[in-house]
């Protein structure tokens, strides 16, 4: 069987939603996965064909390039929070950023398909403070040298019921009567998960969108101190947060890198956050004004 849309990266948390938006409008989807088990709300969808995959492995991402009807999309959705220090950036910021979207590029011209909608970062500068930011800007810059029909897109952090920023967060404050807090003034403009996959499927119907590129940002601007107390009244906890110096940020961080289990927080996101992530000064606010979305805030999360 031949599908419209290949998802790569459609089994995280905003894959499923794209996902299930993309059933909605009526096409047939192609999720490959590493973690089938973990895909069961997917597999729920009866226009979405899940299976095992490894994207990584270039025979097989051709092998689903070779699945897509002609006119079909291939959706780039694929990125990681964490890596080793390293320059410009580590090995597994460069596989998942940049070698990814190469061998993709390189898939689709074989097969002779041409939309390819690419997920990359508000801030995202192959010259910036992180190697997250250096990664996502130098996969921006193979994608926009392509031949290929593109749209990438740039969101700030993107929030819903499944998030890892907020819940994180929630969970924290619980956890700690008191939380030290550097970087309290740094800046975003969360934006919807809803928003963001609203985007993705609505520029596959709008051929003006190709071969641009679209900053996604929320209505308001909060600084990290503020989406902390959001978190605190969401989780229904009474959190004292203490701003602290950035140097015992850092140190936080580097705690946080050596200790058991997934990583919470490193020095590199401590470095992103230099940069406000929030919408640029004459940058076009593209959820209102392109795709003409009423966008969703923080305060209306569920």
């Amino acid at each position: 069987m031949k599908y419209d849309i290949l998802l790569i990266g459609g089994n995280g948390f905003v894959g499923r939603v794209i996902a299930a938006q993309l059933q909605l409008a009526g096409y047939s989807v192609l999720v490959p996965t590493g973690h089938l088990g973990a895909a069961r709300e997917l597999r729920m969808l009866p226009k979405v064909h899940v299976e095992e995959a490894d994207v990584h492995e270039f025979d097989e991402l051709q092998s689903l390039c070779e699945r897509i009807k002609q006119n079909g999309a291939v959706i780039n959705l694929v990125g990681v929070l964490h890596d080793k220090p390293a320059q410009p950036y580590g090995k597994v910021f460069k596989a998942a950023h940049v070698e990814l979207p190469k061998n993709i590029i390189t898939a689709m011209q074989l097969h002779g398909l041409k939309r390819y909608l690419h997920m990359s970062a508000l801030g995202a500068d192959s010259h910036g403070p992180s190697m997250y930011q250096r990664s996502k800007g130098d996969g921006e810059a193979a994608v926009k040298a392509s031949n290929l029909d593109w749209t990438i897109f740039r969101p700030s952090v993107i929030f819903g019921a499944q998030d890892q920023f907020i819940n994180l967060f929630s969970k924290l404050t619980k956890l700690f009567p008191a939380m030290p807090l550097a970087n309290s003034q740094a800046q975003f403009q969360p934006v919807s998960v809803d928003d963001v996959a609203g985007a993705f499927v609505k520029s596959l119907s709008m051929p003006q969108t190709i071969r641009q590129s679209y900053d996604l940002v929320g209505p308001t601007v909060y600084t990290m101190k503020e989406i902390v107390e959001f978190a605190a009244r969401k989780a229904k906890t009474s959190c004292l947060i203490i701003p602290v110096p950035a140097f015992v940020g850092y140190l936080q961080a580097l705690a946080f890198e050596f200790l058991p289990g997934p990583t919470l927080m490193s020095r590199d996101n401590i470095a992103s956050m230099q940069v406000p992530n929030t919408l640029p000064v004459n940058s076009v606010d593209a959820l209102p004004e392109v795709f003409k979305m009423s966008r969703r805030s923080l305060e209306g999360m569920q």
